[in-house]
């Protein structure tokens, strides 16, 4: 079972436990022959700003920061490797949350996997890449209960 590190340090409530962030984390990391470990810090708004100007030179804070420690052609298959770590800031995942009409926890379950599939290699630049992404969200997100965050509803 992978070891995931989850770090609160938001001020924000509405937060769900380290346990369930973790539940979420192994949902996504299922279907690997070789499970992997990583860490998850919740931060506000100025530590995930601070992150963002200094490894993407935008002096914002964003939802989701993956941070991998490996690229998927270092992972050796008979090692349980450290992944990375996921950086998602609470107070943005909230005011997206509100904005998309959203529970902020289905919301922040999403961001979770996301995050982890960056570090697992998954990226949306290229479009096919994006796609398979977001089957893979769909997939995982189905599996623990939250319904597709793609879907627009009217």
């Amino acid at each position: 079972m992978p070891k995931v590190g989850v770090q609160i340090a938001s001020t924000v409530t509405e937060l769900p436990e380290g346990k369930t962030i973790r539940r979420w984390v192994r949902t996504a990391l299922r279907d690997r022959k070789k499970q992997a470990d990583l860490t998850i810090r919740i931060t506000d708004m100025d530590e995930a700003r601070q992150l963002n100007k200094r490894w993407r030179g935008s002096n914002e804070a964003t939802n989701v920061l993956s941070f991998p420690a490996l690229s998927p052609g270092e992972i050796e298959p008979h090692k349980q490797p450290y992944l990375g770590d996921i950086v998602i800031c609470a107070p943005v995942i909230c005011a997206e949350a509100r904005q998309q009409g959203k529970e902020l926890q289905a919301h922040l379950a999403h961001i979770v996997i996301h995050g982890v599939l960056h570090l697992l290699g998954y990226d949306h630049i290229e479009p096919k890449m994006a796609a398979d992404m977001e089957n893979l969200e769909i997939r995982i997100l189905s599996a623990i209960g939250v319904s597709n965050p793609y879907i627009i509803e009217e």
